[in-house]
């Protein structure tokens, strides 16, 4: 959890990892695709920022930590 900024957002590819991509995105949280999605819609995972465009989809950093630090014992 170092390597994340203290404010910004996180696009879905840098949460969940990129294998394909060159160098490889890591996941911070794996889980799949729909498993993050369904996550979203129950409330375990934050919501999205949708205001940043038409088509952008990103989380706040915060709220990430926020999550990570909720789920490390």
């Amino acid at each position: 959890m170092n390597e994340l900024p203290q404010t910004g957002f996180l696009r879905l590819s840098q949460i969940l990892g990129n294998p394909k991509c060159n160098p490889p995105i890591s996941p911070i949280i794996p889980v799949s695709k729909s498993t993050w999605w369904e996550g979203v819609k129950t409330g375990r995972y934050p919501q999205p920022v949708r205001s940043l465009g038409r088509r952008i989809t990103a989380w706040r950093i915060e709220d990430i930590r926020a999550l990570i630090t909720r789920a490390t014992p």
